[in-house]
């Protein structure tokens, strides 16, 4: 098969593609001509990369489009208008693609990746295992059985799915632009659970989860530390080197856990990811197994030292997330200065978090904040620069992504830098590196 992606270096893009050349299948692609951290494996596999231009568009191709391109791109208009091409958007050609395998899909505003790959770690214990994370990381084989999904609710992009065991982290209503208010974002996690066939398993401590209205011909747990979750940690030890813990289904012993983890949003994920285990016939000594070869997902709490230095890049982009990154790096380092770097995504989502974004920030002992530079950043109208959130944090410093920001943060050596943003910022942490005290 012929297959053709516009944007093949987005996150699940790139890995969709990795997928179906290992499958055998020709795989091409386009997009911009400048470095994302996922075209490294597009490469290693000799995936050609292309400049957009609509005459990249060839009869008999089938088109996968990245949902970053909207209808009047001018590859997309070409792909459309080609009768004898096949066009599909990622959600709704990977919603095809995975009907023939049993799927847990991983939802919610934030954790979904890193549980994603805590599931794609979990059950190779149960059986061959596919997986496609938001981090660019993919995996199929002709033998597999299981798959792991991140399923993003972005524009409700994950009712193409229909897995037979669905985990949501958290509904914290995200993507401002698309959702009308708290209701509407709910809403879209109860269509979600009409899609789900076996079970769902939900965090319990989710004020807004514990609002919806589900699917009533599936099974849904609740997970949590709480003694109304149907699946509850207790005796939790959590420390600066791992946590241990033991956990109930309803209010029996299944088993104890200890892992190699540090945070308590890894807790609250294990116990997402060890929820579905039970509920797939695991043992707890197969779940464990499983559970510890967990070493992170790309661009989540990824560490890095350079000398007395401590680099961390994440992809927190919601305040939530910033907070977590803030909470956990606290918890690891509690004697170290923390430097915050951030850059948001989507002026929408500044714009209307701007308030929750100054407090998670606050967490940290110096904050450095990047102005928009995403295509889409102001896609929808929200004309709003980085001088919005800077108001609220008035202790803030806005820095230029280029050599000068580099020696402005080096003169906070030594120190943890948490580099913080949906967009590739890493790549000032190596100007850092290299920069020197002034």
């Amino acid at each position: 098969m012929e297959y053709f992606f516009i944007g093949i270096k987005g996150t699940g893009m790139a890995a969709l593609a990795c997928m179906l050349h290992d499958l055998g299948h020709h795989v091409t692609g386009s997009d911009l001509d400048k470095h994302f951290f996922t075209e490294e494996e597009l490469h290693k596999r000799n995936i050609p990369i292309y400049d957009f231009n609509p005459e990249n568009i060839k009869d008999n191709m089938h088109v996968i489009i990245g949902n970053a391109f909207l209808e009047d791109f001018p590859e997309v208009q070409a792909a459309r208008a080609n009768k004898t091409c096949v066009c599909a958007r990622y959600h709704e050609f990977v919603g095809e693609f995975l009907k023939p395998y049993k799927t847990v899909a991983c939802a919610g505003s934030h954790g979904k990746s890193t549980t994603t790959g805590m599931v794609s770690c979990m059950l190779p214990e149960a059986g061959e295992t596919g997986w496609l994370i938001g981090d660019g990381e993919g995996h199929i084989t002709k033998d597999t059985v299981y798959f792991a999904l991140e399923a993003d609710e972005f524009r409700r992009h994950f009712l193409a799915y229909h897995p037979a065991y669905a985990i949501v982290t958290n509904v914290d209503i995200d993507h401002v632009d698309y959702f009308k208010n708290k209701a509407d974002y709910r809403s879209a996690y109860e269509q979600f659970s009409m899609n789900v066939t076996k079970g769902m398993v939900i965090f319990g401590e989710d004020e807004e989860a514990r609002m919806m209205n589900l699917n009533p011909d599936v099974p849904h747990y609740w997970y949590g530390l709480e003694d109304n979750d149907d699946i509850q940690a207790v005796n939790v030890d959590e420390r600066n080197d791992g946590m241990d813990f033991d956990v109930l289904f309803n209010k029996e012993f299944f088993g104890h856990f200890s892992l190699p983890f540090v945070g308590h949003h890894l807790l609250l994920n294990s116990l997402g990811t060890i929820s579905v285990g039970i509920l797939e016939g695991m043992t707890a000594e197969q779940i464990e197994r499983g559970l510890s070869r967990f070493t992170g997902v790309k661009r989540r709490f990824v560490i890095e030292t350079d000398g007395d230095d401590i680099f961390v890049d994440d992809y927190a982009h919601h305040p939530t997330e910033v907070g977590v990154v803030i909470d956990a790096a606290r918890k690891r380092w509690p004697d170290r200065k923390l430097v915050a770097i951030f850059k948001p995504h989507r002026a929408s989502r500044v714009k209307y978090f701007a308030d929750d974004f100054a407090r998670a920030l606050k967490k940290a002992d110096r904050i450095y904040l990047c102005d928009f530079t995403s295509i889409d950043d102001k896609q929808d109208g929200t004309n709003i620069d980085i001088t919005y959130l800077q108001e609220r944090l008035p202790e803030s410093v806005i820095l230029t992504e280029d050599e000068a920001g580099a020696e402005v943060l080096s003169k906070e050596k030594p120190a943890v830098f948490l580099f913080m943003s949906s967009k590739d910022i890493y790549w000032l942490a190596n100007l850092v590196k290299r920069s020197h005290n002034s």
